[in-house]
């Protein structure tokens, strides 16, 4: 037994699942038995015995969650913040919690009673004491943090939860010994995957599966090298073996109906820690919405900006307008764990309306150009609506507004200009407003009332899809063949590639020789530059599928740093760019050409602008081609189509059935039409080529 180490649990006495507050308990009420769960807490009590002083606190009739005794509070050295429960059905434990940590010679910190906290269930320290992991987004609110790091007097670093069933920070995330990791990844957003990764080195970080994750295998307690969990995989066992921890399995079923396992069931009041600095990364702004704000839904569009975009508010003051047609007003805090989610949070408000109050408003920040056609990092991305910028103290209009610009400064004799510029415009010399800081949007009332977000893409479903095996089973023949007589196979591909998952399909068939020329817009390129850099597409996450908040400026941020590299190649020779469908193209010696529009964003320093140019450049391409396979671009393969002599096969991929007509109507008379979701074709492509033995299985 460690004497060091001491571990606070409360008997089941009177555990039941009698109400609902966690998708762990919908179907469990009162299907507990209070026989076995006795059973299994004992077993958990006996294990823990030789490995730690174990004290107990008396449960109390009528508070069956208090056998879950990681919720009591959080404890430091003879300090401890007591919980502050969100939900009513745990809040009269709390007295009880407080009384112990009294009675054991505990200084007692409470949080203010509207700020829910909810313990070690959402704060775990570092193993090592050098920082305090602190998570919120379901039970725990993000202002908390602040308090923990000035209490406590130490680092706070803040992860949202994205996850329901993983409600509770150590439902999903496990410091142990040595600074290793136990930890679902997909319960967290991607800013806080991020911040871990910072942290903690690659190979101490344990990203435990799906399965693992919802038998609470991160649900741990961990006392030197042993772990002691309610189930693990052979494989996870494995993992921690190869690390040096000893896992000790002790069943916990009856908890698990509750939402809880080894972890929930303890608190552990002896914690380790180092001299750190106290500090929280928490950033907290205050806005002022003004207008009809209950008419418009302006109001609780910018509080759901706030929570869905990752950070927390509290609403300062609120003056509802007397009469239907007075303005109304509110004073809104928002916090954010980090100055990144905060810009990101405050880019959409602005786009709403919302604006620093005047006396606290804080001018823009202004980087200088120091490169032609390319803008500092983190420059603010302009909306279609009038701005104003806060330059020393005077709001100065911005000219020539427009959408997915820069702001750009111009210092003369004649005084100060701000305007609107693309990011190739931009110009040595000038200073460009970076941040969100000192920016606000003048909206009218028509435009206010609108119900939907304004700078959302891809708000729709995707639709279902037919069969299509048969058919690419004889493209799949094809390209084999086509590949191993050393023919050639170009590629003409739209953004759909992307968007749908596609690239990682078309990566494949780039690196198995099966391509040999990639034609394109600007566009494709884009986001397939934005998705390998900040795992997006036109603002998607493309692992969880839905929007990013801020997310619409990543294409921007993508073309910005292409532009500083100077071409794609030299992105990826430098390392800036690490994978993707361009990144393969480099690698493999493919050459593409990417065609310009007038609806191009930057464009890439690679997209070329005189459409004369790139239609010869295309046209080079094409030459000598066997096939060529259109994937969801309906004016490329179009154009691909109409300079295309006869003798060349052509496959045209679309879910749109118009395309593959038009194509054929234009005179492209030797194409096939596959009408289907472009990222279902490619990866049954994909699969087909894999199934072919002999000479034709690598891929």
């Amino acid at each position: 037994m460690t004497d060091a180490v001491r571990i606070l649990m409360c008997p089941p006495h009177h555990y039941d699942v009698d109400y609902v507050i966690n998708p762990w308990m919908e179907g469990n009420i009162h299907r507990s038995s209070r026989e076995r769960a006795e059973t299994q807490w004992n077993q958990l009590y006996q294990v823990l015995t030789g490995y730690a002083t174990v004290d107990l606190v008396k449960p109390q009739p009528g508070w069956p969650d208090m056998v879950f005794a990681a919720n009591a509070g959080l404890v430091l050295g003879d300090h401890v913040v007591l919980s502050r429960f969100l939900h009513p059905e745990r809040q009269g434990e709390e007295p009880y919690f407080e009384q112990w940590f009294e009675e054991n010679g505990f200084t007692v910190h409470k949080l203010p009673k509207s700020l829910p906290f909810e313990g070690a269930g959402d704060a775990l320290l570092d193993r090592a004491g050098r920082w305090l992991w602190a998570g919120y987004g379901f039970r725990s609110e993000l202002d908390s943090h602040p308090y923990l790091a000035k209490w406590l007097d130490v680092e706070v670093l803040s992860l949202r939860l994205v996850d329901q069933r993983f409600y509770h920070l150590d439902t999903c995330f496990c410091p142990l010994t040595d600074g290793y990791l136990l930890y679902y990844p997909p319960a967290f957003d991607a800013y806080s995957n991020r911040l871990i990764e910072m942290r903690v080195p690659a190979e101490k970080r344990i990203a435990i599966s799906e399965v693992d994750a919802i038998n609470f295998a991160c649900n741990t307690v961990n006392v030197d090298r042993v772990v002691v969990m309610n189930q693990a995989s052979d494989e996870l066992k494995q993992q921690l073996g190869d690390r040096g921890f000893t896992v000790e399995e002790t069943p916990l079923t009856e908890f698990l109906k509750a939402g809880g396992a080894a972890k929930c069931l303890t608190l552990r009041v002896t914690e380790p820690r180092q001299d750190s600095p106290q500090a929280s990364t928490v950033q907290s702004r205050v806005i002022h919405l003004e207008g009809h704000l209950l008419d418009s839904g302006l109001v609780n569009r910018a509080l759901d900006t706030i929570v869905t975009g990752g950070g927390s508010f509290q609403v300062l003051n609120f003056n509802l307008g007397e009469q239907r047609q007075d303005h109304s007003s509110a004073e809104v805090k928002v916090s954010a764990p980090g100055q990144m989610v905060m810009d990101d949070i405050m880019g959409q408000l602005i786009d709403l309306g919302a604006v620093s109050l005047p006396q606290e408003a804080t001018p823009a920040a202004l980087e200088a150009v120091v490169q032609d056609g390319v803008a500092p990092d983190d420059f603010y991305v302009t909306t279609i609506y009038p701005t104003e910028v806060l330059i020393g103290d005077r709001w100065f209009k911005i000219e020539g507004q427009r959408m997915d610009g820069a702001i750009a400064i111009t210092r003369s004799a004649n005084g100060l200009v701000a305007r609107c510029k693309l990011l190739r415009d931009l110009q040595v010399g000038e200073e460009v407003v970076v941040g969100s800081k000192g920016i606000h949007t003048l909206r009218n009332e028509p435009s206010l009332k609108q119900k939907t977000d304004d700078f959302s893409f891809m708000g729709a479903g995707v639709s279902s899809e037919r069969r299509v095996e048969l058919v690419v089973e004889q493209i799949a023949w094809d390209l084999r063949r086509i590949r191993d007589r050393g023919g050639k196979v170009v590629v003409t591909a739209g953004p759909v590639v992307i968007h749908t998952g596609g690239s990682e399909h078309l990566k494949k068939l780039i690196q198995g020789g099966y391509v040999h020329a990639l034609l394109g817009g600007n566009a494709i390129a884009v986001h397939d530059i934005e998705q390998s850099m900040m795992g997006t597409s036109l603002g998607m996450d493309m692992k969880r599928g839905v929007s990013v908040h801020g997310g619409h400026r990543h294409h921007l941020k993508a073309i910005n740093t292409i532009r500083r590299y100077g071409s794609i190649a030299a992105a990826v020779e430098q390392g800036a760019l690490t994978s993707g469908v361009m990144y393969e193209c480099v690698k493999n010696n493919v050459p593409f050409s990417l065609a310009g529009s007038i609806r191009d964003d930057g464009p890439l320093p690679d997209t070329k602008m005189n459409l004369l140019e790139a239609q010869s450049d295309y046209a080079r391409l094409i030459e000598g081609a066997d096939l060529i396979l259109m994937l969801s671009t309906m004016l490329h393969s179009i154009g691909v189509g109409n300079m295309t002599p006869a003798g060349v096969k052509m496959v045209c991929v679309d879910i749109n059935p118009a395309v593959v007509t038009k194509l054929s109507d234009r005179g492209s008379v030797e194409s096939t039409g596959v009408v289907t979701d472009v990222g279902l074709f490619l990866s049954l492509l994909v699969q087909q080529l894999s199934k072919l033995t002999g000479q034709y299985a690598q891929i």
